[in-house]
C-alpha cells in the first residue's frame, strides 16, 4: 500500500514540488489549509506531513510556528527547495504575445524585473498552482502564469520563459513530520534538534537560558519569538540547534536551559539536509 504525504495547496504548488522532491515514493495529497495538512497526518489519513516553515527572502511563514507546538505531530526531516519560477502559457503562446501574468502575490514581487521588462502587467490570485490551472482552463494565449516545472506538467503548460525570479538563491526550508518520533537515527551531516521554550519570568533569564548553549558548544541556527494567546507578556521561542538531545553537550546545555523555563519541548530530531550545507 502506497504511503500518503499530505501539503497545503492545489496539486503543481511548491509544496507539492517539496513533497515530490523528498518523497517521490510517496503519494502527494493536497490540502485547504495548514490546519488540514496537520489533521490529515494526526488522523492516519496521511502518513507525514510536509509544512513549510521559512523562506531566505520572506522569512518565516505565518502561523506555523504556532501551529507546531500542539500539532501532536513530531518532526522527522527536512527540506530544501529552491524556487524557480516560470512563465507558463498554453499551448500555442508565445513570450511575446503575453500582456498580463497571474500568480501569488509573492512571486509576483519576485519577478518584478522581468515582467517590466517585457511589459507583462501583473495579476494577483490566491496561489501558484491555482493560477496554472486557470491559465489551462481559459485557454488565453495572451495569459500566462507564474509557477514552477510540476505546475506546467500537471497543467499541461509550456514553459515561455524559465527562472525569471530576480534573485538566484531563493530557497523555502520545510519540515516533515509524523504521528511518531524518531531519535534513533544519525545522519550523515549530523542532526538537527528543534525545541520551544518559554522563560521564567525573572531578569535576564533568556541571556541565562542560552548561556548553556555557549558554554558547551552547541550552535544554535535559529531562535525566534512570538507572542502566545495574544498577550504581551507571554513569549515563547522557536529555536534550532545542531545536535542530537543524546549528545553529552546538547544534553548539558538542553538541561541549562529546562531549569531557566516554565516549558520545553522537542519538537523533532532529524538529520540535517544536505542543502543546509
Amino acid at each position: 500500500m502506497t504511503r500518503r504525504i499530505a501539503f497545503q495547496g492545489e496539486p503543481g504548488a511548491y509544496s507539492h514540488q517539496a513533497c515530490h522532491d523528498a518523497r517521490p515514493e510517496m503519494e502527494a495529497v493536497p490540502c485547504r489549509t495548514f490546519e488540514d495538512v496537520i489533521d490529515a497526518a494526526r488522523s492516519g489519513a496521511a502518513d507525514l506531513a510536509m509544512l513549510p516553515v521559512e523562506n531566505s527572502t520572506y522569512g518565516r511563514v505565518a502561523d506555523i510556528h504556532q501551529l507546531l507546538p500542539d500539532s501532536g505531530l513530531h518532526i522527522v526531516d527536512e527540506a530544501f527547495v529552491r524556487v524557480h519560477i516560470n512563465l507558463l502559457g498554453v499551448p500555442g503562446a508565445r513570450l511575446d504575445g503575453i500582456t498580463h501574468a497571474m500568480s501569488h502575490t509573492v512571486l509576483l514581487g519576485q519577478c518584478r524585473d522581468f515582467l517590466r521588462a517585457h511589459g507583462i502587467h501583473r495579476v494577483t490570485a490566491a496561489d501558484t498552482a491555482g493560477s496554472a490551472r486557470h491559465v489551462a482552463q481559459t485557454g488565453d494565449r495572451t495569459l500566462a502564469a507564474l509557477a514552477g516545472d510540476l505546475a506546467a506538467e500537471i497543467y499541461g503548460l509550456d514553459i515561455l520563459a524559465r527562472h525569471i525570479e530576480d534573485h538566484d538563491k531563493n530557497t523555502t526550508r520545510f519540515l516533515l513530520m509524523a504521528r511518531e518520533p524518531d531519535r534513533s537515527r544519525r545522519g550523515d551531516l549530523g542532526m538537527m534538534t528543534t525545541f520551544v521554550f518559554q522563560v521564567r519570568n525573572i531578569p535576564a533569564a533568556l541571556y541565562k537560558a542560552m548561556g548553556g548553549f555557549a558554554t558547551n558548544g552547541v550552535n544554535m541556527t535559529k531562535l525566534e519569538s512570538y507572542m502566545v494567546d495574544g498577550s504581551f507578556t507571554a513569549t515563547q521561542f522557536y529555536a534550532d540547534i545542531e545536535g542530537h538531545p543524546e549528545d553529552p553537550n546538547v544534553r548539558l546545555a538542553l538541561e541549562e536551559l529546562d531549569y531557566f523555563t516554565t516549558r520545553l519541548e522537542i519538537l523533532g530530531v532529524y538529520p540535517a539536509d544536505r542543502k543546509r550545507h
